[in-house]
């Protein structure tokens, strides 16, 4: 006895034809349906897809009834069933598997991805030459405009940070970047991994093996950097990578998850931004800090022309900053005053320092004791 013949639910040209339609408006639509933030989720959003996929059905030439939303859910499930867009709620919109971005959004990451691969990022070059390699001469990029460097950076690391490039120029360098993969898988899973740091110029003697979680590589003005956090205290700090060798070893049953790993991310940011710079302070005037139990320090500084414009133009550069104009003697200039956590205070004057003769520290006292000094110091190299 012959087995009945099943047909298969869109085996007939309508059916597969409203199928395939639906993929390619997802494709060349992804986050259509999506809701604005706060909005309840309603039916509206598939609405939207079948308008989109109207639009789709006319530049392509064919002709589409108009399906109820019932049968549009039915035909999301059956992309749900065969794996083209995940099971997931879709309350930010659909897209179909990593397709996530229009070609537009595509060229603005292109760029960005571009920029930190020429900061010295090995895995990010990497992975830039694999996606140029797949997109050029497609169709995405039929006048050459994808892979135009609209947005760029032009900060570079001043030492070497990609394993291949050290050993193609025959300098090679034992340090942490030949464990940037475990690092990032490390970061990812909240693990707790064992560390060498081969050198600390500013504390000599702060050297040998850390226990720690890695939680961002930061790129920072010269180099890159890795914030982390001692898995005995809990103490934040950032270190450039280049100063661990090229040893790390992940701690057995120690992993937090991804959690854990943001909400210290976070309290890490939080120093970052109320500081300046990146050094992050000893243990326990960190935790003092994060209890609100350190008392900041007033700084003010007068800076003269010509970088009175300079200074006046950086309106978020910290977000306690004021800035107060005046005069005197027919010389104009602006009084820059800022709280500071006592952590910053060094890093601070760093930066007073690149303003040479038009910056004048009025506040505290050392620290204007301290600049004079500085300034005498520049003289007598001079004499």
């Amino acid at each position: 006895m012959t087995k009945p013949i099943t047909l298969h639910p869109y085996a007939d040209r309508p059916s597969f034809e409203r199928l395939l339609l639906l993929i390619a408006t997802l494709l060349n639509h992804p986050g259509i349906g999506s809701r604005e933030k706060q909005e309840p989720r309603t039916q509206d959003a598939l609405i939207a897809v079948q308008t989109a996929m109207q639009t789709t059905a006319i530049e392509l030439g064919m002709a589409l009834p108009q399906y109820s939303v019932h049968t549009l859910r039915k035909d999301l499930a059956t992309l749900r069933q065969y794996g083209l867009l995940h099971s997931g709620r879709h309350d930010w919109g659909y897209y179909l598997g990593t397709g996530v971005m229009s070609v537009k959004e595509l060229q603005v990451a292109l760029q960005a991805l571009a920029a930190q691969a020429k900061q010295g990022d090995p895995f990010v070059r990497q992975v830039y030459a694999r996606l140029e390699q797949r997109l050029r001469g497609r169709n995405l990029d039929t006048q050459g405009q994808l892979f135009y460097p609209v947005r760029t950076q032009l900060s570079r690391s001043i030492v070497p940070t990609d394993p291949d490039e050290m050993q193609h120029r025959g300098q090679q360098r034992n340090t942490l970047f030949h464990q940037l993969y475990a690092l990032e898988e490390a970061i990812v899973q909240g693990q707790a991994i064992e560390i060498y740091r081969t050198r600390n110029p500013y504390q000599p003697e702060a050297v040998g093996y850390l226990q720690v979680y890695p939680l961002q590589f930061i790129y920072s003005d010269i180099a890159w950097y890795l914030l982390y956090e001692y898995a005995s205290n809990q103490h934040l700090e950032i270190e450039r990578i280049d100063r661990f060798s090229n040893y790390l070893k992940p701690i057995a049953a120690s992993a937090r998850g991804i959690n854990t790993q943001r909400e210290q991310l976070n309290i890490a940011h939080h120093l970052l931004k109320d500081g300046w710079g990146l050094y992050l302070g000893e243990i326990e005037e960190q935790q003092r800090e994060l209890a609100s139990e350190l008392s900041l320090t007033q700084v003010t500084v007068r800076f003269f022309e010509p970088v009175i414009t300079f200074i006046v133009e950086g309106e978020y550069r910290h977000p306690r900053q004021i800035i107060h104009k005046g005069s005197k003697g027919g010389i104009r200039y602006i009084d820059y005053t800022i709280l500071l956590p006592p952590r910053s205070i060094d890093e601070f004057s760093r930066w007073v320092y690149r303003f040479m003769h038009h910056a004048k520290v009025l506040a505290p006292q050392s620290l204007a004791e301290q600049h004079q000094e500085a300034a005498y110091k520049l003289l007598q190299l001079y004499e």
